[in-house]
């Protein structure tokens, strides 16, 4: 029988800065998986406009590049039809632990349980309605973490806590809650760091459904590093950057990078005891990411979001039926019930005007129009905006300055590190295709995956 398979994605880590991190003595479970592990630097082999997690991460399920899978957008996840490796797996009779994994879709019958990450519109868990409060509830924390007014109801708390309590929370992910919010309290500092609270609720959940599915096949998603990288990638490494942190950014912000990947190496710690060794553990971060200096002369790139999507979306008039979908940054879905509709509404958000500035970016397919605002340098004093047939706004009624500014941008290498049953160490000295993930996992499990994909299988993996 094939070795099962733990796979830790955990988005963008940097090859340079886990290499650092490991030598400054930081990172000492990743520094055990590492130097028990087949090494590679992936290549997303895209240019840097199609460099998006949400793309990468469909090569790594698929095995194809942006050019055949056609997934663009977060949330054309579940529209791509391309099989997955759990789909793949399904078929041939393995089971599957699906845990956060970016912009996926399944195939049914499915073989095992899945929980979509809590960005993509349209994508389903399996069972469908296993995961319904934690969903919700994770959801809405991780699309609104910038918005000081989080629309939760205290029943929604409720449902929460009693499916978590049912659902593995655990002693130790309680006590970081407490000391976390003790901390904020006592400092006024590091609210930032609620990111991992959610890491840990997750890692919670996953441990659980791990040791009753006994998958043959798992994967586990984490997002928090790669957002702090994009945003205090300045006060990790002034250096690049023409405009320079303050003292007090400073004091609140200089370790938060260091600090996220010191919460992966506790997940790599957490994974390592479970695996045990029964499991191959594969870890992969699709993307990496370096110093985001394209904006510095302009001041640095930060972006606006709505207060209340639903009240912006009126004032712009949008009168027909939508639905509003938020993902990630300033964008969000506004999804219409034609495409009659949808091109009307393109119309009119493409009015907006401030200062002869046009506001929204609006980019539709079919039905669903994916909208942002398109001011991404800081704006002065009480502007005002206009859109057709409407009345005129105040610019900061209608939307808000999320805190931070971009830091870091993406880059095409990513980590992939195989520890199998022998533990072999070796750095493989030359960069290998990302497209070559998928046939590789396959592989393990003695499956010939060139039916579905064209990628190959990397020499020296097990099979």
């Amino acid at each position: 029988m094939p070795r099962p398979v733990l796979m830790l994605e955990f988005n963008e880590l940097s090859p340079e800065l886990m290499h650092r991190f490991i030598t400054e003595g930081h990172l000492p479970n990743f520094k055990r998986l590492h130097d028990e592990s087949l090494v590679y630097v992936t290549d997303a082999e895209e240019e840097q406009d199609v460099l998006e997690p949400w793309i990468q991460w469909v090569t790594v399920h698929t095995g194809l590049s942006y050019g055949e899978h056609g997934v663009f957008q977060l949330g054309d996840g579940p529209k791509c039809k391309k099989l997955r490796i759990w789909d793949i797996l399904s078929r041939e009779g393995f089971t599957n632990w699906i845990c956060g994994s970016m912009n996926l879709r399944y195939e049914e019958p499915f073989n095992g349980v899945l929980l979509p990450d809590p960005w993509t519109v349209g994508a389903k868990p399996h069972p469908v309605h296993e995961f319904d409060a934690y969903l919700r509830f994770v959801t809405v924390q991780v699309q609104e973490h910038t918005n000081k007014s989080v629309p939760l109801s205290a029943s929604d708390y409720i449902a929460f806590l009693r499916w978590m309590m049912a659902h593995g929370l655990s002693l130790s992910t309680i006590t970081y809650i407490v000391r976390q919010l003790a901390n904020e309290r006592i400092t006024g500092k590091f609210h930032w760091r609620r990111a991992i609270v959610l890491d840990r609720l997750q890692w919670d959940v996953f441990n659980w459904y791990f040791k009753r599915v006994k998958p043959d096949f798992s994967t586990f998603f984490l997002n928090s590093t790669a957002h702090f990288q994009h945003v205090h990638w300045r006060n990790m490494d002034p250096t690049p950057f023409a405009v320079k942190p303050t003292d007090k950014e400073q004091a609140n912000y200089e370790n938060a990078v260091l600090y996220g990947y010191q919460q992966m190496d506790d997940v790599v710690g957490r994974a390592l005891a479970l695996a045990g060794n029964t499991h191959t553990i594969v870890f992969s971060s699709a993307l990496g990411q370096q110093p985001c200096v394209k904006y510095e002369e302009s001041g640095g790139k930060v972006f606006y979001r709505p207060h209340n999507f639903r009240a912006f979306t009126s004032w712009a008039g949008l009168t027909m039926p939508h639905e509003i979908q938020p993902v990630m940054s300033e964008e969000f879905h506004v999804i219409l019930e034609s495409e009659d509709d949808a091109k009307a509404a393109e119309a009119q958000l493409a009015t907006l005007m401030m200062n002869g500035r046009q506001v929204m970016r609006v980019r539709r397919e079919g039905t669903d129009l994916m909208v942002g605002c398109g001011i991404f340098d800081r704006i002065d004093g009480e502007p005002t905006i206009s859109a057709a047939g409407q009345p005129v706004a105040k610019f900061f009624e209608l939307f808000y300055l999320a805190d931070g500014l971009k830091s870091g941008m993406h880059h095409p290498d990513g980590i992939l590190w195989i520890r199998n049953e022998s533990r072999h160490h070796y750095v493989h000295p030359e960069k290998i295709p990302l497209r070559s993930v998928a046939p590789t996992l396959l592989a393990m499990f003695g499956v010939d995956a060139r039916a579905w994909m064209p990628g190959e299988v990397l020499g020296g993996a097990p099979r």
